[in-house]
């Protein structure tokens, strides 16, 4: 009888692990994502549930699950999992940080260029109107070099996008709860500020910050106003780190310069006004979408499963 059971379907090398220990294991084979209904009808004969971070998995999924050892969650971030209430019914969560650290880093970096040099604007362009010639005033962005970019969380996707930027000349400012000792900072090349000061300085913000309860609207009408009218906004973190409604808002106000989502606060959803802007870049998050990150998250789930039903401890369990 299979043991595992995964929601969505994953790179083949989660399956390779699985079939070499010989885990018996099912997966959802139906069209797009799994839906409550389905995932409450079959959780309860499984003792592993391997899912993605577009599956929600609350105490009633967790209630229909009472041979549920653990919950090997497809991503770093687990805020699609009632981490509290697994952990009172006894159930692992893991995730899987760290590998996905540079792909996402990679597409934060790649969205500020793109956003500063109106990358995405003109490919638009030319795939319309077109243009009648080089001319010196002719669709002009602004270089990074010289310029601050402040990361809101040098945790190690922000850790990454620093080495990045910093090869870009870019001066480094970073905010935290916790600030970083003066030797990890020093390696960043990145100076502590407060939130407050960072907004008001930085030419470029990029959040890298988990989504809790403190970071919820992390940023909504009394940061933006605060920040340069010149700004660049990214956000490859979690949607709801921003009020979107306030941020929309700033872009049309023009108190922002433009903005890059790869994350949204009701995803799937977009709001159909940041489709209007030019000045703003939308990706279908996509930070850690790449063949490398999501290979190595695979074996993580997979190999975190084979280590629960062969009596070892499972790696990265967050509650």
């Amino acid at each position: 009888m299979a043991r595992v059971y995964i929601t969505a379907p994953l790179p083949a090398r989660a399956t390779e692990i699985l079939d070499k220990a010989q885990v018996a294991y099912e997966a959802f084979a139906g069209p797009g994502l799994i839906d409550k209904q389905t995932l409450l009808a079959h959780v309860g004969d499984y003792e592993v549930l391997i899912t993605p971070l577009s599956t929600q998995v609350d105490e009633e999924v967790l209630a229909a699950a009472p041979k549920l050892k653990l919950i090997a969650n497809f991503g770093a971030g687990t805020n699609n999992i009632a981490t509290a209430a697994a952990r009172k019914r006894g159930i692992a969560v893991t995730n899987t940080p760290f590998v996905s650290s540079v792909s996402t880093a990679e597409v934060a970096c790649g969205l500020m260029v793109s956003l500063a040099h109106r990358v995405v604007e003109g490919d638009q362009l030319m795939r319309t109107t077109g243009f009648a010639g080089w001319a010196p005033l002719f669709f002009l962005g602004h270089q990074l070099a010289g310029k601050t970019v402040g990361i809101v969380g040098l945790g190690d996707i922000g850790r990454n996008v620093a080495q990045r930027m910093a090869a870009f000349d870019m001066k480094i400012v970073y905010t935290q709860r916790h600030r970083l000792d003066p030797a990890t900072e020093a390696h960043y090349h990145a100076t502590y500020l407060p939130l407050d000061d960072l907004l008001k300085v930085s030419d470029v913000v990029t959040l890298h910050c988990p989504l809790t309860d403190e970071t919820h609207h992390l940023l909504a009408a009394p940061q933006f106003a605060e920040m340069k009218e010149s700004a660049l906004l990214i956000n490859c973190a979690r949607g709801p780190v921003i009020s979107e409604a306030d941020l929309l808002d700033a872009l049309q106000e023009k108190q922002l310069a433009g903005a890059a989502l790869d994350v949204y606060e009701k995803e799937p959803a977009v709001a159909d006004g940041f489709k209007q802007l030019k000045n703003v870049i939308l990706t279908p998050h996509v930070g850690n979408a790449t063949v490398e990150a999501r290979d190595a998250m695979a074996a993580i789930v997979a190999e975190n499963a084979v280590a629960c039903l062969t009596g070892e401890e499972p790696r990265y369990v967050v509650n």
